[in-house]
């Protein structure tokens, strides 16, 4: 007869890679069921866009049958509880992580980044949601064919609170639901700070596992505020591999990595890494250089998250407000899913080796 405890002794010579622990030290092994050789048990992932999901749950079933009984039926059900390293009654309290997604120059493709990867974290089992804090020249609303909608207002104990618009499975708000989408967004430092602040305080997000923030580009005050006003769990860096975006990257980088603001820097992703022509599904043609950000990455010591290519689907997904990623199986949506999977992932980290914050 095959006993409990040696099920969970089993499992303890399972390590979670990323986290560098078993998963029973990890308490993520539940509810185990042993019927004769038949065992059952639940792995609880920090993340649904685990990218290494088969590979715990092909380890959990070779150890029973290493160590345990080579005829064991073994049944792993593996589910997930997004971690957060928050504590209770700060602003947001529902929403377990914020991800900045930033970029040091304009025209890099941030918004487009920003868009696929929420978008991509939905579909593998998240709830997720995006402010457009780009407050000077607001582009998710397009990006998500949601121009004409307007958020509603919900009543929540004494306060009037904003309902975020919901695309793709994505709740979203952004200045251009509010703004005349023909005129200019004029607004002084403190004007912009303040509507930004009524988008995460006067708003009823929910429960989110993924709050992702899509900044204007640069180093401003938009950045800044954001930092007094919620807990960044950490910054997503899009570039080009051309110099002169590398160079004000590497300023992006440098920025949230400075002591009064101490934001960790999940990675880099290289948009517009190539070139490849749908006639020529096989070509790769470097137009803006080759492993420009994959080589910063390196030289800041920061994860190279994904290298996303430069095709027409994407450009015209963006226009069309149907975001690439929703295309299946090409090329360009595998790339987002695997970028979703790389952001989670060090999310998940981050969380296992930092004390909680407000």
């Amino acid at each position: 007869m095959i006993t409990t405890q040696q099920v969970i002794d089993a499992l303890s010579n399972v390590i979670e890679p990323d986290l560098g622990k078993d998963l029973i030290t990890l308490n993520m092994v539940k509810d185990i069921v042993v019927e004769g050789k038949k065992v059952k048990f639940t792995v609880i992932l920090t993340t649904p866009a685990c990218p290494l999901k088969d590979l715990i749950e092909r380890a959990c079933i070779n150890a029973i049958i290493h160590f345990v009984d080579k005829e064991a039926v073994v049944t792993v059900e593996m589910t997930s509880n997004v971690t957060s390293r928050r504590k209770e009654g700060a602003l947001l309290p529902k929403v377990k992580n914020i991800i900045a997604v930033s970029s040091g120059k304009g025209g890099v493709g941030k918004s487009t980044i920003a868009s696929n990867l929420a978008v991509a974290l939905v579909q593998q089992g998240a709830s997720v949601g995006l402010v457009d804090a780009d407050i000077y020249g607001p582009s998710i609303p397009i990006m998500f064919d949601v121009m004409n909608e307007k958020p509603l207002l919900r009543k929540v104990e004494d306060r009037n609170l904003i309902v975020p618009v919901e695309s793709y499975g994505v709740k979203l708000l952004s200045i251009g639901f509010f703004a005349d989408t023909s005129q200019p967004i004029v607004w002084r430092g403190p004007m912009a700070t303040k509507a930004l602040n009524q988008m995460f305080g006067d708003a009823d997000w929910g429960e989110l596992d993924y709050l992702l923030i899509d900044l204007p580009p640069g180093t401003g005050d938009i950045h800044l505020s954001l930092i007094s006003a919620v807990p960044v769990t950490g910054a997503v860096i899009v570039s080009t591999p051309q110099a002169v975006a590398l160079a004000d990257a590497q300023k992006g980088v440098a920025m949230f990595q400075l002591p009064t603001i101490n934001v960790p820097v999940l990675g880099i992703v290289e948009n517009m890494a190539w070139f490849t022509p749908a006639e020529l599904p096989d070509n790769k043609y470097f137009i803006f250089g080759k492993d420009g950000a994959s080589a910063l990455a390196e030289k800041l010591n920061v994860p190279l998250l994904g290298q996303i290519p430069l095709v027409q689907s994407i450009r015209e997904g963006g226009d069309l407000g149907y975001p690439t990623v929703l295309q299946e199986t090409t090329p360009s949506a595998l790339a987002f899913r695997d970028l979703a999977q790389k952001v989670a992932q060090q999310v998940a980290i981050i969380n296992a080796s930092k004390p909680t914050s407000n």
